[in-house]
């Protein structure tokens, strides 16, 4: 499962038990967020959780860390048997509305953020998916 974690919304990813192709799953107000999880964590289908980890141009973080860095603590102490990861998320909302445009999004639905962070949150887990390939 992947996490695009932003303070309006976080777009979740999952892949396939293969392991091999990312699925944009939903979009959680982050208030909302860790109820969210347990439910769905509750199947055991999740072995770990990655979360995009925003980083500038130079390589340093970036401001968004300050709310990022107390959610993986959070996220670590909640589900303490599943691994929590970071992934670099720089360019992906970018990545995204490409994909959005070249999928044939219309603008009025590109519009409509949940689905850029929906989709960036499957580009943070394919990321990782093919980083982490055996």
């Amino acid at each position: 499962m992947a996490i695009d974690y932003g303070r309006k919304r976080a777009g979740i990813a999952v892949t396939d038990p293969m392991k091999m192709i990312a699925n944009g799953l939903d979009t959680v107000h982050p208030k909302d967020l860790m109820d969210y999880l347990k439910r769905y964590c509750a199947g055991g289908e999740v072995d770990t959780i990655v979360v995009g980890y925003p980083k500038q141009m130079d390589n340093t973080d970036s401001e968004a860390m300050e709310y990022i860095r107390p959610f993986i603590k959070k996220l670590k102490k909640q589900f303490p048997d599943i691994p929590v990861e970071i992934e670099d998320e720089r360019f992906t909302s970018k990545m995204a509305m490409d994909a959005m445009i070249e999928g044939g999004m219309k603008k009025k639905q590109r519009q409509d953020k949940s689905h850029v962070d929906r989709i960036s949150a499957t580009i943070i887990l394919q990321s990782f998916l093919e980083r982490n390939k055996i």
